[in-house]
């Protein structure tokens, strides 16, 4: 046998062919299990490079909707029939209003509230809009107290052909209200035309509103 006999004649022989079979099954080993190692290292990687993407795509998505103005944004109630209501007069809450007394009609729907800030900014607008006889103008007050509504329309003028109680915000949330103020115009179909969010300036009142009621009622 060569091991005995390479035992026998060097001393040192043995040894070193243990060494080198030592190195050889330490380099198998390796090779062996470096596959085993390697595909662990892979699932761990996926373990946590999984919720990582996830994270960074939720912060994409959350930034790119906080860069979006919700001025811009269409709604998609634009070319709907306007949502069914049944609501009691601000100035007579005896009396039942729906949206089936305004058909055939070409009317504007106007939501406010006496605590919104803005709505005293686009008050004057409104004001001026209801001037002009072009169209009804109705108000949806909104999540507000009568009294305080009435108060208030009382010291600022009051617009509206007549103005909606929606203090619970139900109705509100049929038609896709953001906030006050909103506005809608609605054709002699029933279908919603046009929406605006925010407060209504002048110039906005002159380029969009205005040219759309006179179209809707050429």
């Amino acid at each position: 046998y060569p091991l005995d006999m390479a035992w026998s004649d060097h001393h040192g022989t043995r040894r070193v062919i243990c060494s080198q079979r030592s190195a050889i099954s330490s380099i198998f080993t390796v090779e062996c299990l470096g596959p085993r190692k390697r595909e662990r290292e892979g699932r761990c990687l996926m373990r946590y490079a999984t919720p990582l993407g996830i994270f960074i795509l939720m912060v994409g998505l959350l930034g790119y909707g906080l860069s979006l103005d919700p001025k811009k944004i269409p709604s998609p109630l634009i070319g709907k029939p306007a949502p069914a209501f049944s609501l009691a007069s601000l100035h007579a809450p005896q009396n039942r209003i729906t949206e089936k007394d305004f058909q055939g009609q070409v009317w504007v729907l106007n939501v406010w509230a006496s605590w919104c800030v803005a709505c005293r900014a686009e008050h004057e607008v409104i004001k001026r809009l209801s001037r002009q006889g072009i169209a009804r103008v109705v108000g949806l007050n909104y999540k507000d107290k009568p009294e305080d509504a009435r108060a208030w329309l009382q010291q600022l003028g009051d617009p509206y052909a007549l103005s909606l109680m929606d203090q619970h915000g139900r109705v509100g949330i049929d038609w896709g209200v953001y906030g006050v103020p909103e506005t809608f115009i609605i054709g002699k179909d029933g279908l919603i035309k046009y929406k605006h969010i925010g407060p209504i300036t002048f110039e906005i009142l002159d380029a969009e509103v205005i040219p759309m009621l006179k179209k809707l009622l050429g």
